[in-house]
């Protein structure tokens, strides 16, 4: 089967790409370095051709409310339209748990205009909603430290490792559209404070992560709602903890 990948040398594209190619499948790893740009229409038409199964693992390159709603519905509708001129059989996108949830946030209010017009589009379809990487606990500490601190919500968190992400996406792929949303969480469900006070702990980082409830995420304030699936989700867990993901992450680097 004839694979395409929108995103596929991203941190889960790459990886679901190397899956899919050992199942023996022919694998399209597309991407703007590669001469495929979902936001112009380059070599769309081409790279769509022939494929019966489309993941759509790209993310905007701008966080800013304005750019990542342009890229969601610009990348979204010209790939949509290449696929049903293709004939494509199966729509795949990751998107992220809680997103229906947490309309203040520009970058999840892009989302859903994403998996809006995906719903609308009339081609069979699987919406993948993640919790956070492990991947980028990093990042999360980056973006709410203040001086020495790192300030965070102590709401629920349950992040996953990426190597789950992407066996979850290669097993989508060979799976019949689901006409909704799956759910993927990882492990291990903590306080967002505790996880990333583990994370810098473990990292020999000496800043200190603070509570705080009103500290935003996306542009957002949370609840214990927010970041989570909710009872009934029947959510697809992962089998990497924090303690293996880290070790496997302190070998490569």
């Amino acid at each position: 089967m004839k694979i395409l990948i929108i995103g596929g040398t991203g941190l889960i594209g790459s990886k679901t790409a190397e899956r899919l190619r050992k199942k023996g499948h022919e694998v399209i790893a597309a991407s703007p370095n590669t001469g495929v740009n979902t936001i112009t229409g380059e070599g769309l038409a081409q790279a769509v051709a022939g494929a019966q199964v489309v993941l759509d693992l790209a993310n905007s390159p701008s966080f800013e409310d304005k750019a990542v709603l342009e890229f969601f519905e610009t990348s979204g509708r010209n790939l949509l339209a290449a696929e049903a001129a293709a004939g494509v059989k199966h729509h795949i996108a990751l998107s992220v748990v809680g997103t229906e949830r947490l309309p203040r946030s520009g970058y999840l209010r892009a989302k859903m205009a994403q998996e809006n017009l995906i719903r609308s589009s009339g081609i069979p379809y699987t919406i993948v909603h993640s919790t956070q990487f492990f991947e980028f606990l990093a990042g999360i500490a980056q973006s709410a430290t203040v001086g020495e601190t790192v300030h965070l919500p102590a709401v629920n968190f349950q992040p996953i490792a990426s190597d789950d992400v992407a066996d979850v996406m290669a097993d989508v792929a060979l799976a019949p559209p689901a006409n909704g949303i799956v759910y993927i969480a990882g492990p291990e469900r903590g306080r967002f404070t505790d996880i990333v006070a583990r994370f810098l702990k473990a990292a020999n980082d000496p800043r200190k992560v603070v509570a705080d409830p009103h500290a935003l995420y996306f542009g957002t304030e949370l609840d214990d709602r927010s970041l989570v699936p909710e009872e009934g989700d029947n959510p697809r867990l992962g089998a990497i903890g924090f303690d293996q993901w880290f070790s496997q992450s302190a070998r490569k680097s």
